[in-house]
């Protein structure tokens, strides 16, 4: 067993020690009160982090000059004295949990949002040159999507710029100076001065925005000395006891003319000459660009910054804080190895507030696993809160208790796929008797196919599963859900989490032999269902190595079926999918790595429905990397001997050669059993796909809802 013994020994930066290595990484929430005021809310928004264990909760994104350089909807602020009180209560409760307190300090500048929305100029270090590839961001949104994001921007003119003059620079150092003093007076233990993301400091750092002539542009000791000046002030207001850090991007991704390491390393070290206690690692992009919030600072690759932020380390006498996507178990190695110092934190405690104390406990196995679907991130694009697809809690922490239950309810749960298993598991942790019946012989339902395609997937089912074999739920397998069964269990409640089906759609041509639906792709890489498969489509070699495969238990393991199907499929060399929202785009992904011709179709304009803007962008963009063609707004569309043809969105005819095709469409809710089982008397809710596909934050919010409603009735 993992002991994570760096990981988890105490560090300090300055004089502030801190309890272990994990920090709660900074990120704006949209959890605040009105004008920027901390409430309830977002105090138990991050008070249930510092009860999880976390060394230290940071602030994310607090505004020094709210409204004016501000960038989000409820964005916190300490602009003002009025913005103590509440800062100063959560100081309290984050204490009383044995954690310390940062805030973050940020003007956004060119990115000040509400700047924009109220026709106030936005501040730059000089006007941002216009460039032939502004970017891509708006061909990822769907078109409700756009609707929403667009809305607030339809009563703005083109966005106007003030160029930062030495009085607004000694404006600006002021601004965070009053701001740090506030966070000190208000009991904080530290502050972090935000220099990357495209906000004000970051903007003067980089070559790319940065074109002044003065002593503030040209090379980086210039373009650098806003961060030093800005430094110089905040530890003249605060002295030299109170601990002080900043955060800056170690590269701008896809841009030729950003930040590079070299850069980052000559700033980090002038920021610690200048009064730095520590330096935080992220990293930046091209802001017009979708894919730079999964290259940038949400970074989609494991261990993103590590190796940057080992070359910022091998320069300084501070420590060096880091995130990006990085496993406990790297995390105590990296640490261990002198390659950072600690480990900040995001999306890992939104899905699970309570990992550090796990690790402590020996308890790595009980820690809910982020995805990396990023549903939280997404939702800034769109004016809305913070929230998790696997953790329905977060965001909403003030109103849920953690006291179990004292009227225990006997709850029949039908189907065992992540709804089900979610449903039973929060149900019995929460004192109740829980039956939990699955038709298969596994657990996982449709999730297991997905867990192949998306191998973060794969991590949520077996913690799932694994939650379901240490609790108190009765699971009977291989076993239907029957009104007579069920109403001998006596139940006051059951829950039906059965999934959707998949409908035959109506496409000519959709029986031949080469041409596969989603139930086939399933048993293929899973072995289970295979007689339901046709001779003509799976020849007996096939059908008999798949049913060994099944009969082993080998095409239950995930990481098995990736890596045989690297040697091995039954399709041909040129595939295409006819489906482009979530499943048709990943299954599209996988066989593209596996050197498959992947082209997929649709009729609707806008594909990736189902997958959160943010990682639809990181989508599309490695699809285009993988050579794979996207058709959308194709009709009519008719499978032939080896070909696929389509009408386009011109009218005009198109063909396209297809070795095998690929039906990811046609998933349907399916409620007969729920309106069976509700017509008979029970007590009935539904969970999940049954009663409308969707994505996975969808069936877990609902699993949540169904057991509150439960223990209302």
């Amino acid at each position: 067993m993992r002991t994570f013994a760096h990981l988890l020994s105490p560090g300090k930066i300055g004089n502030l020690e801190l309890r272990n290595r994990i920090f709660m990484s900074p990120m704006g929430s949209n959890l605040a009160d009105e004008d920027g005021m901390v409430g309830h809310r977002l105090r138990a928004y991050y008070t249930e982090r510092a009860k999880g264990g976390a060394a230290l909760i940071t602030m994310g994104s607090v505004s020094i000059g709210y409204p004016d350089g501000s960038s989000n909807w409820r964005q916190e602020a300490i602009s003002e004295e009025r913005h103590i009180p509440g800062i100063r209560a959560l100081a309290e409760d984050v204490h009383n949990a044995g954690a310390k307190l940062a805030v973050q300090l940020v003007h956004a500048g060119l990115v000040a949002m509400n700047d924009m929305l109220h026709s106030r100029p936005v501040w730059t270090p000089s006007i941002p040159k216009s460039t032939k590839e502004d970017g891509d961001m708006m061909e990822g949104f769907l078109s409700d999507e756009l609707e929403i994001f667009s809305a607030p921007f339809q009563q703005m003119g083109p966005p106007q710029y003030k160029v930062m003059s030495s009085q607004d620079i000694e404006q600006l150092v002021q601004m965070f100076a009053s701001a740090a003093g506030r966070a000190k007076r208000s009991g904080v233990d530290a502050v972090e001065i935000h220099g990357g993301h495209g906000y004000i400091i970051s903007t003067f750092l980089s070559p790319a925005y940065n074109q002044r002539t003065d002593k503030y542009g040209g090379p980086i000791e210039n373009r650098a000395r806003l961060l030093v000046d800005i430094v110089k002030g905040v530890r003249s207001e605060v002295g030299s006891d109170f601990p002080v850090w900043a955060r800056i991007d170690s590269q701008e991704y896809l841009m030729d003319d950003g930040i590079t390491l070299e850069d980052a390393k000559v700033a980090a070290y002038l920021g610690q000459e200048a009064g730095l206690d520590a330096i935080h690692v992220s990293a930046h992009g091209h802001t017009g660009k979708g894919g730079t919030f999964t290259s940038g600072h949400a970074t989609h690759t494991p261990s993103g910054f590590v190796k940057n932020a080992a070359a910022i380390r091998s320069v300084l006498k501070i420590p060096v804080i880091t995130a990006g996507r990085i496993e406990p178990h790297l995390a105590d190695r990296y640490i261990a190895e002198g390659k950072c110092d600690f480990i900040a934190m995001g999306r890992k405690l939104l899905a699970d507030p309570h990992l550090p104390n796990k690790l402590s406990a020996g308890r790595a196995k009980d820690i809910r696993p982020c995805i990396y679907c990023y549903t939280c991130i997404s939702q800034i694009f769109f004016n809305r809160s913070v929230v998790c697809a696997v953790n329905p809690v977060t965001g909403f922490e003030q109103t849920v208790s953690d006291i179990t239950t004292s009227q225990k309810k006997r709850i029949v749960v039908v189907g065992g796929g992540p709804g089900g298993m979610e449903t039973a598991r929060y149900l019995s942790s929460r004192g109740h008797k829980v039956t939990l019946i699955e038709q298969s012989g596994r657990l996982g339902g449709a999730a297991k196919f997905a867990s192949i395609l998306y191998k973060p997937n794969q991590q949520l089912v077996s913690w799932l599963k694994s939650q379901i074999e240490s609790s108190n739920v009765d699971v009977r397998l291989n076993t239907r859900g029957t009104s007579s069964l069920i109403n001998s269990l006596k139940p006051d409640a059951v829950v039906v989490a059965t999934g959707a089906v998949h409908a035959s759609p109506n496409i000519p041509g959709v029986d031949r032999p080469n041409v596969f639906c989603g139930d086939d792709i399933f048993s293929l890489v899973s072995g289970q269902g295979l007689d339901r498969i046709s001779d003509y489509k799976v020849g007996t070699a096939t059908r008999i190595a798949l049913k060994v495969g099944s009969i082993t238990r080998l095409t239950s393991i995930p990481s098995f079926v990736r890596a045989v199907s690297r040697i091995w499929m039954p399709l041909g060399l040129r595939v295409v999918i006819i489906g482009g929202d979530l499943v048709g785009l990943e299954l599209a992904e996988f066989l593209a790595n596996r050197n498959r011709e992947v082209t997929v179709i649709d009729s609707v304009s806008k594909m990736g429905g189902g997958l959160q803007v943010v990682r639809r962008w990181r989508v599309f963009m490695d699809l285009a990397a993988l050579g794979v063609t996207l058709l959308p707004d194709s009709r009519d569309v008719v499978i032939g001997d080896g070909t696929v043809s389509y009408i386009n969105l011109n009218g005009q005819t198109r063909s396209l050669h297809a070795d095998s095709v690929i039906v990811a469409k046609g998933a349907e809710a399916e409620l007969s059993l729920y309106e069976n089982l509700k017509n008979s008397g029970f007590n009935t809710y539904s969970v999940g796909d049954c009663s409308g596909v969707g994505y996975l934050n969808k069936t877990f919010l609902e699993a949540a809802q169904a057991a509150s409603n439960i223990e209302k009735s």
